[in-house]
């Protein structure tokens, strides 16, 4: 029989300032945060909690990432990435993810282009950011919620099972499985933690990536 993981301890936990947690990101020593009720981007100080800044996003519908001076959040019916200005809160344009549908969860950009996580079925996406092809396709198990990226690992969560996974990029393979505490929605990498929404708990909670990569030994 197998035996289910144990929870890996948190490092940091930050109350957020919204109730329906979505996206997260890291730019600039802030957590950029996205909140659908809310319609609502929020730039979080990581020492305190403290709002530093806060945009009106009415079309906001899950994850967001940062590049090349915008932000970009997955929102609007269908699904497509929106680039905001993350000074003005201004939607400066929107690019279409196709086919055009609702499983687009997760996004991170890299060097390497977009990492996106879908659902039904379950898949990691690498995609050129200019012209949003798919450059990379691998399935994935479970249901993903939301993702980050550390070098050539891309690090996803489960909403449904509370289960954070970490996939080598170059093998495809799952390299970690951890359970995390309440439901993760998206995630971050500040340099040196993982960040993630615990959606039930309304807070923003800090965990090793070490203890993903290890989570067998907090069984």
């Amino acid at each position: 029989m197998t035996t289910a993981p144990a929870t890996i301890p948190v490092v940091r936990s930050l109350p957020s300032p919204g109730a329906y947690m979505c996206g997260l990101t890291w730019s600039g020593g802030l957590l950029w945060h996205s909140d659908q009720d809310a319609g609502r981007i929020w730039a979080v100080d990581p020492r305190y909690g403290d709002v530093e800044r806060e945009l009106e996003c009415s079309r906001v519908r899950a994850d967001l990432t940062y590049h090349d001076g915008l932000l970009c959040q997955v929102g609007g019916r269908p699904k497509r990435i929106v680039l905001v200005d993350p000074e003005s809160g201004e939607v400066v344009g929107t690019k279409p993810v196709e086919p055009s549908s609702g499983r687009l969860c997760g996004i991170e950009m890299t060097a390497a282009g977009m990492w996106m996580c879908l659902r039904e079925p379950a898949v990691l996406q690498l995609r050129d950011f200019e012209t949003m092809t798919v450059q990379r396709e691998m399935p994935i198990v479970g249901t993903p919620s939301g993702l980050t990226c550390v070098n050539r690992t891309v690090v996803y969560a489960e909403f449904e099972t509370g289960l954070v996974r970490a996939v080598d990029t170059t093998t495809g393979l799952i390299v970690g499985t951890a359970r995390v505490e309440g439901r993760p929605t998206g995630m971050a990498w500040d340099g040196y933690s993982l960040w993630y929404c615990d959606f039930a708990a309304r807070r923003f909670k800090a965990i090793r990536l070490d203890d993903v990569l290890h989570g067998d030994r907090w069984t």
